[in-house]
């Protein structure tokens, strides 16, 4: 199986990667995100460590039942060959109506068919106030023209 675009990254196709990382995600859809790992990808996201993509669902199932109207941004923060360093923020809230933006950094590494083998995640969460949400487009995919988060001064 295939995920292009392909490692050697240019600026333009790590750019083009990052984007369509943030669209699966956007769709919390747990199946359709772990689809872009290899069968037997490594992540550590936060303080989990896990292996497969059975694995990676089950986190992602789990993740978005609790952090509910998740909207997310990811832009690149830089590449080489077959990896790629990304910044993020996302809005959520809990079961109780607390807005939350996360923060975070994650390090990516692919295989040559473009799957990610490799996602290390450090994320923080920080309690905000409906009223500061910056994220406001309709659930699914981030509108072409929403700001950046380096437009958002983020």
């Amino acid at each position: 199986m295939s995920r292009p675009p392909l490692p050697p990254f240019s600026l333009e196709t790590a750019v083009e990667k990052v984007r369509l990382a943030e669209d699966a995600w956007n769709s919390r859809d747990p199946a359709r995100v772990a689809l872009a790992y290899t069968p037997d990808s490594r992540w550590r996201n936060r303080t989990d460590f896990l292996q497969g993509r059975a694995a990676i669902e089950a986190l992602l199932t789990a993740k978005w039942a609790r952090e509910l109207d998740y909207r997310l941004i990811k832009e690149i923060w830089g590449f080489r060959v077959d990896r790629i360093a990304v910044r993020f923020a996302y809005e959520w809230h809990d079961a109780e109506g607390q807005w939350f933006r996360s923060y975070g950094n994650e390090n990516w590494e692919f295989d040559a068919d473009g799957l990610m083998r490799r996602r290390i995640a450090s994320i923080n969460d920080a309690p905000i106030a409906a009223g500061d949400r910056l994220f406001h487009w309709p659930l699914g995919r981030r509108p072409d023209d929403h700001p950046s988060l380096s437009d958002l001064g983020l």
